[in-house]
């Protein structure tokens, strides 16, 4: 059985298409499902940021034919771990959640690096932010993976 790894940002268009293009490079797929997603309906459909594409690309991951999607109160019952990117998004998240196990799946990314601030900036008003985004996500995913792959 498959281990379900959901990331998630605001429009699902910057960081947690990213994050699951980051994370499923580090990941056997054969064991690993990660997808993504937003909490705001604005982009759906749609696939990620010009801009998003591009880093990734750079750095040898394809995310182009990601489709951007809302978060949904079934996706607690559908992954095992959600990554949120920042506090606004984890607070949404979890007031969706309706039990005390859903909410412990929930955890912000960059919790796992152990810095003062836990918040992936959102990039999306910064063109030049993409690749500290790429960089923190990245980080971030080489731990998770390490820690998914121990079990």
């Amino acid at each position: 059985m498959k281990t379900n790894i959901l990331m998630v940002c605001l429009g699902n268009i910057c960081r947690s298409p990213l994050a699951e293009g980051i994370l499923q490079d580090k990941l056997n797929t054969a064991s690993f499902y990660v997808d993504s997603a937003g909490t705001g309906d604005y982009h759906i459909g749609n696939p990620p940021d010009i801009r998003s594409i591009a880093v990734a690309k750079k750095h040898g991951i394809d995310i182009s034919n990601q489709k951007c999607r809302q978060f949904k109160k079934e996706d607690f019952s559908a992954f095992d771990y959600i990554y949120v990117m920042d506090a606004k998004n984890y607070q949404n998240i979890i007031a969706l959640a309706t039990n005390q196990e859903e909410k412990l799946k929930v955890k912000l990314l960059l919790s796992e690096l152990n810095l003062d601030n836990n918040e992936v900036p959102d990039p999306y008003w910064d063109d030049n932010g993409f690749e500290h985004v790429f960089q923190l996500i990245d980080s971030a995913c080489t731990i998770v993976a390490e820690k998914l792959n121990s079990k």
